[in-house]
């Protein structure tokens, strides 16, 4: 592969991937799949799943609410954000906790 010092080999949920990640932000990638490996593997854990694509799916989900909550310290920064794009947070935050639901709904059934 074309300059191999610009990619990472990670591991999440005992799968290997290889990602494009300059040599200065190493640290900070693997730090992030670490994060992302032990939020797959506790919902893999919860939910006796071992489908690795709906494991993702909520792994992402969950690290997206947090993310949103950590942010809810700034209500002027989400207005800000919000009016130059025009989002609409709490609209965000019901679909990603309606996602959520759906999904444990259809992962406790399997």
């Amino acid at each position: 592969m074309p300059n191999d010092a610009n990619f990472l080999d990670i591991t999440l949920l005992g799968k290997e991937y290889r990602v494009a990640c300059p040599p200065d932000q190493r640290a900070a990638l693997l730090s992030a799949a670490a994060y992302v490996d032990g939020k797959m593997r506790d919902i893999a854990e919860k939910t006796k799943s071992n489908l690795a694509e709906r494991i993702a799916v909520m792994a992402a989900l969950n690290i997206a609410h947090e993310h949103l909550g950590l942010n809810q310290e700034s209500p002027e920064q989400h207005q800000k954000i919000e009016s130059e794009i025009g989002l609409d947070m709490d609209a965000l935050r019901g679909r990603i906790f309606s996602m959520e639901a759906e999904l444990d709904a259809v992962l406790k059934s399997e």
